[in-house]
């Protein structure tokens, strides 16, 4: 891949609002904890509340779902740091969620779909959409996570929504690289915004990863331009999914292969408790000098993982102490993704 500037960048997570100062929250965290441990033993990563210049107008929420509306607060604030960035043909590019719309209104449209014990299409079509409000569909469409953020903020470049457990955020920031590397925008945004925090992401985390999961919240953005469009705060050099189809130790070695040619200095985790051990195993194999638990610092916020971890990386590239940061994304999909980022181009 030909590395592409980071111009700049935004984040909302537990943490609060904003990604200065992640890399270093990152550093300081006790990486022998479980995030459970590391958060105090809060149930959930939530966000703090946020200041009314960045949120959600009140009559807007009622359109969104929870991760369409961290989404918006994360553009939002992006463009209230760089006012000069171009919005009219920027592309955007986002990991999102699971539908996330309010849990009484599901439960309306649910229990009308069904006909003698059985979920009924056609009755989804007619008696079930009929029991719920109209907007419902709003929060219910997933890509409407992005679309809330784009509408608000005046975005109409190339974009796409990309489903994500965890690398398909690592594909979102892909899909914004290529887009500026092969010349359909000048500037594309990148990154994902999610919530585990709905009572059905919930439950499904404790399935997929047992009581030591601690779900979270938030969203990150990158903005990606090509190097002298401004000032670069690093460069990304890397993005890629390494799919667990064919096997994890297949789709393992074929990351530390590549995570090998990013020769990173420090690796920052976003990993699932049952896929810890493995994530660290992989990450220490290329012997970095330091591993970072993101997981840690901001629960499990499924879509918004890899972009939370790749601004936590980027914070730590802007102190000078690291020259090349890798992210290393191991979710509930099955899936490998790495990101590398440098603060210069190599010669």
């Amino acid at each position: 891949m030909r590395p592409v500037a980071v111009i700049a960048a935004s984040a909302v997570s537990a943490r609060g609002l904003g990604w200065r100062g992640l890399g270093k929250a990152v550093r300081a965290g006790d990486t022998a904890a479980t995030p459970c441990k590391a958060l105090g033993g809060l149930l959930a990563a939530q966000v703090p509340p946020l200041p009314a210049a960045q949120d959600v107008e009140p009559r807007q929420l009622k359109l969104m779902s929870r991760g369409a509306r961290l989404s918006c607060v994360a553009a939002r604030s992006l463009f209230l740091e760089s006012p000069a960035l171009p919005r009219e043909e920027t592309g955007f590019f986002l990991g999102v969620g699971a539908s996330g719309g309010a849990v009484e209104e599901l439960e309306a449209m649910l229990d009308a779909s069904f006909s003698e014990g059985r979920f009924d299409l056609g009755g989804f079509g007619t008696a079930g959409l009929g029991a719920c409000n109209p907007l419902f569909a709003f929060q219910l469409m997933n890509n409407y996570t992005l679309c809330h953020a784009a509408i608000r903020e005046g975005l109409r470049g190339p974009n796409a929504a990309l489903f994500s457990r965890g690398t398909g955020t690592v594909l979102a920031l892909a899909e914004a690289h290529h887009a500026v590397a092969a010349g359909e925008c000048e500037v594309a945004l990148g990154g994902g915004a999610d919530s585990a925090l709905h009572p059905v992401t919930w439950a499904e985390l404790r399935r997929e990863g047992g009581e030591d999961v601690v779900p979270g919240e938030g969203a990150a953005l990158l903005v990606l331009a090509d190097p002298g469009h401004a000032p670069p705060l690093g460069f990304m050099e890397r993005c890629e999914v390494h799919s667990g189809r064919q096997g994890q130790a297949l789709a393992l070695e074929s990351a530390r292969r590549s995570l090998l040619a990013m020769s990173p200095e420090c690796v920052v985790l976003m990993a699932m408790p049952k896929r810890r051990d493995a994530a660290r195993e992989l990450a220490l194999s290329v012997r970095p000098k330091s591993v970072f638990e993101a997981a840690s610092l901001f629960g499990e916020t499924l879509a918004a993982s890899a972009a939370l971890a790749t601004v936590a990386a980027l914070d730590l590239l802007q102190d000078g102490e690291v020259r090349r940061a890798a992210v290393l994304v191991m979710g509930p999909d099955g899936d490998v993704g790495l990101v590398g980022l440098a603060r210069e181009v190599a010669s």
